[in-house]
């Protein structure tokens, strides 16, 4: 049967007050309304739940049954309130997310100690993944995604976007003629990334001037990685992301061809939700603390 939560409430609180008027008070309604409201919900049982007199107000025996029965239903309904309350207070639960696998390593999973550390409640479920996951047939709270996005109702932040620079080990660039101008490369060994936007062409950029040349590849890979380290193994000139070429430009694997000059193309970072008005905290602090280490970095701009 379809009965209304009003009724329910109403009947609840004039057994709890024993009394129409101390319940229209309560409830900020007219006694007769009240009244009324009991003789409905009484019809639709097809059972006597109070006994009125003209002096008292008695719950029947399948009154008190009932009030006893609502009234632990709206305790459970009060307690579910609560704890989902303290869910919207307090990063908890589980957090499932995909990233893609060389992103994903060298940028997101050395958050997750410190998200750890900092929200003891919360546990990561991590999936390192080059494709593209149903974020919500596959039960993910959040999908970050590295490129250009297809258009559909999921919810979409912004984290940053980085460009690519060209690479290549100590070894090589001392061995080979200096470059002074991205023309100059076709004298030189090239290893190209093919899923790199724009690929087979490398259209880079320095003080509003553009350049676009065709690499001469001796090596091509559809994996970033195997054409990394390639390059500091002294093979060729890659061009290769900021944030991926920036620890082994560090440790001095790899050098800075050409400063100055990038790929044209900002590569957007976005961060993809289920849709909803409401985005539970655990996530909101998982894609903050996202773009917090991303500006910090300085690999990837924040905007």
């Amino acid at each position: 049967m379809d009965y209304k939560l009003d009724d329910l409430v109403t009947f609840i609180t004039v057994a709890r007050t024993g009394s129409f008027k101390s319940a229209a008070v309560l409830l900020m309604r007219d006694a007769s309304v009240i009244s009324r409201r009991i003789s409905q919900l009484e019809k639709q049982l097809g059972v006597k739940l109070l006994i009125r007199t003209t002096r008292s107000l008695m719950l029947t025996e399948a009154g008190s049954l009932y009030y006893n029965r609502l009234r632990a239903a709206l305790e459970e309904v009060d307690t579910a309130t609560r704890e989902v309350g303290d869910f919207a207070a307090t990063p908890q639960g589980t957090l499932r997310v995909s990233v893609p696998v060389t992103f994903g390593r060298e940028m997101v999973a050395p958050l997750f100690s410190s998200i750890l550390a900092d929200y003891p409640k919360i546990k990561i479920d991590a999936h390192f993944e080059d494709r593209a996951v149903d974020v919500v047939g596959e039960g993910y709270d959040v999908v970050l995604r590295v490129g250009l996005l297809p258009s559909s109702t999921l919810i979409s932040r912004k984290l940053g976007s980085f460009r690519s620079m060209l690479v290549a080990s100590p070894e090589y660039v001392a061995s080979h003629e200096t470059l002074s101008s991205p023309a100059q490369m076709e004298n030189h060994a090239c290893l190209g990334f093919t899923k790199a936007p724009g690929w087979p062409s490398w259209t880079l950029e320095k003080e509003g001037e553009e350049v676009t040349i065709q690499p001469n590849c001796s090596l091509v890979a559809d994996n970033s990685e195997a054409i990394l380290v390639s390059a500091m193994q002294g093979t060729g000139i890659t061009l290769t992301p900021d944030w991926m070429a920036a620890s082994y430009i560090n440790a001095g694997k790899l050098v800075h061809v050409l400063p100055g000059w990038r790929s044209i193309r900002d590569i957007e970072v976005h961060a993809l939700m289920p849709p909803g008005a409401l985005i539970p905290v655990k996530t909101r602090i998982f894609v903050d603390a996202l773009r917090d280490k991303f500006s910090a970095g300085g690999f990837i701009k924040k905007d």
